[in-house]
């Protein structure tokens, strides 16, 4: 038993020697491997300890090649500054050189310059000693003082001048007449000529034709209450006599005459005529005629160009279709005027755009929807201005019967246009009565003055032409009394277009050879 344990100390001694002798074995190569790398690494950090200092020799010798480039550029540059300085140094002492030499130059021509000064004055004086001698010589020998001299000599230059201006402006004003007179014919007739209108003259009656007698009765109703319910609701009235197969509606407003034709149209085809249904087709052909008056000013716009009108002035323009003048259709006349302007304008150089705007929209006045006691240029001017139309267009429409300053070209052109189209043959009529009436007023409108002996109102009332003494009245009082004659015809009387007034003054001298 001892014998094993101690076999088993001496193992366990001898695996114990053996493992230190190993340890003492692999220490000793460890120091060996760890002396060999501590070696290389020196070796190589010599190395690199090279490479680091030859690429830092090599930057520091580039850096200073840099630095000395540099610096030989700046040595360079001032030294091309310092040859600039000596230069300008150089040029500037020339300049002033020279300028001390002119300034010497210049002190020279002031003494000389002084010196002639006092030679002038010198000689000023001697002249003007001469001169008032010379002058009161003068007087002596005239008789008068030179201001007196000098008055008259410049009152006769101011009257030969006015004289002489008096002959040119008499000679550049009726130069200018006859080329206006030449000139303005010349655009009337064009617009005239390129002008083309219907005449056409409305009635106040409007014949209702009827396929027999027997509707008549039916219309009239019993006790003739239907004839009275179309005759209160559209203000026409009705006449019913022995015309074979037609009635009569007569109407100064021929709106009012074209509901009663039309409903009448409806009434008859339909069959039933009876209060009621009278009522009912009245409503609806109002109605429908102001959407047919709408239409009506829509393609008259379209027609003429016309843009941008207000819904109002379009309205009113359709209403034209069913307004007259002296028999002459109110919305023709428009549109005759319209292209009358347009053209008138375009000869003239203007804008034929407005100026056919305010000849269509001249005589908007006379369809209102009321009746305002106003002058229907002034209340279509109004209406112009209350749809926001262009203040030419406004001043043309409220001055073309001359109720209003004219403010621009286009109030005339509006003006003369108008005149044109009322005064085309055919165009207006009148009553018979009225008309003589107005002849016989023109006659004894001339007669009321002194020194009238004889009036003639011809070209249908057109022209007036007046016969006066010649003992009582001077070619100066004639012209005067043909102007103060056509102011007050103008103002107390209503026409048509306008009226020539014509005074005849002549001498005769009558002897009989025997």
């Amino acid at each position: 038993m001892s014998t094993i344990v101690t076999g088993i100390i001496v193992g366990v001694v001898g695996l114990g020697i053996g493992a230190l002798a190993a340890t003492t074995i692999f220490t000793k190569k460890l120091q060996k491997r760890s002396l060999k790398v501590l070696q290389e690494a020196e070796e190589k950090a010599e190395i690199i300890k090279k490479e680091k200092m030859l690429a830092a020799k090599e930057k520091f010798f580039q850096m200073k090649s840099e630095h000395e480039k540099q610096m030989q550029e700046r040595t360079n540059k001032v030294v091309q500054i310092e040859n600039k300085i000596k230069e300008q140094q150089r040029s500037n002492s020339q300049r002033t050189e020279e300028l001390q030499k002119k300034g010497s130059e210049l002190a020279a021509a002031k003494e000389n310059l002084n010196r002639q000064t006092e030679r002038l004055a010198v000689r000023q004086q001697e002249v003007e000693k001469t001169f008032r001698q010379s002058v009161e010589r003068l007087e002596h020998i005239a008789g008068l003082s030179a201001e007196q001299a000098k008055a008259q000599l410049i009152e006769t230059l101011v009257d030969e001048a006015r004289s002489e201006a008096a002959g040119k402006i008499m000679d550049i004003v009726e130069e200018t007449k006859l080329t206006a007179n030449q000139q303005a014919k010349k655009i009337i007739v064009q617009s005239i000529q390129r002008t083309a209108a219907e005449v056409a003259i409305e009635n106040t009656v409007t014949v209702f034709n009827l396929e027999n007698e027997e509707v008549k009765g039916r219309i009239i109703g019993r006790e003739g209450r239907n004839i009275r319910t179309i005759e209160s609701l559209t203000g026409v009235e009705i006449i019913i006599d022995d015309s074979p197969d037609a009635i009569l509606l007569s109407c100064f407003d021929p709106v009012r005459r074209e509901v009663a034709r039309l409903s009448l149209h409806k009434l008859v085809t339909d069959g039933r005529i009876h209060p009621a249904r009278i009522e009912e087709v009245v409503a609806k052909t109002k109605k429908q005629l102001e959407q047919e008056v709408i239409e009506i000013g829509k393609k008259t716009c379209i027609d003429l160009g016309i843009v941008n009108l207000h819904p109002e002035l379009i309205r009113m323009v359709g209403k034209m279709k069913y307004r007259s003048s002296y028999g002459q259709n109110l919305l023709q006349h428009s549109r005759e005027v319209a292209n009358l302007c347009a053209t008138m304008a375009s000869e003239l150089g203007l804008n034929a755009k407005i100026a056919k705007r305010a000849g269509l929209l001249h005589d908007i006045g006379k369809v209102p929807d009321s009746e305002p006691e106003l002058p229907h240029a002034l209340l279509g001017m109004k209406l112009a201005e209350k749809c926001k139309e262009k203040p030419e267009v406004c001043n043309a429409i409220g001055a073309h019967h001359d109720e209003a300053e004219m403010d621009s070209l286009y109030a005339p052109i509006v003006q003369v246009c108008d005149a044109i189209s009322g005064a085309r043959p055919g165009a207006r009529r009148e009553v018979v009565e009225a008309y003589i009436n107005r002849l016989n007023k023109l006659e004894e409108l001339a007669m009321s003055y002194n020194g009238v002996m004889k009036t003639y109102a011809i070209q249908a009332g057109r022209e007036l032409r007046v016969i006066v003494a010649a003992e009582k009245i001077s070619d100066q009082e004639a012209s005067q009394l043909s102007f103060d004659l056509s102011k007050k015809i103008q103002t107390e009387m209503v026409f048509p277009g306008m009226i020539k007034v014509t005074v005849i003054r002549e001498t005769r001298a009558v002897n009989f050879a025997k």
